[in-house]
């Protein structure tokens, strides 16, 4: 078993996989990191804008911006999940295969 661990993590195709799948899940999280940060630093430092009401009424700009970053972040958690068990599932299920793991 061991054998079969170590020379699928010694092929190529296999380190691109981690390499691929390593660099989409960091540029995600970028993304969620710098929205976050982004609404943190408007409420630091531009109360007034979020504070501001919506077409008048009681409901202020910040609750809608805050609904969509979590909206974002359950899309963006999506899209990951549905790469995940589709292009990376599959490759790694091939690689296996193949070395009869």
């Amino acid at each position: 078993m061991n054998v079969d661990i170590e020379r699928i993590a010694a092929d190529p195709r296999y380190r691109a996989l981690v390499s691929r799948r390593s660099r989409f899940a960091w540029a995600l999280s970028a993304i969620v990191l710098v929205v976050y940060f982004g609404f943190i630093a408007l409420v630091a430092f531009d109360k007034s804008l979020l504070a501001a009401p919506l077409a008048g009424g009681a409901t202020s700009i910040g609750i809608p911006i805050g609904i969509g970053i979590i909206l974002l972040s359950i899309v963006l958690t999506g899209v990951y999940v549905r790469r995940a068990n589709g292009a990376f599932d599959a490759e790694l299920a091939a690689i296996r295969a193949e070395h009869g793991a």
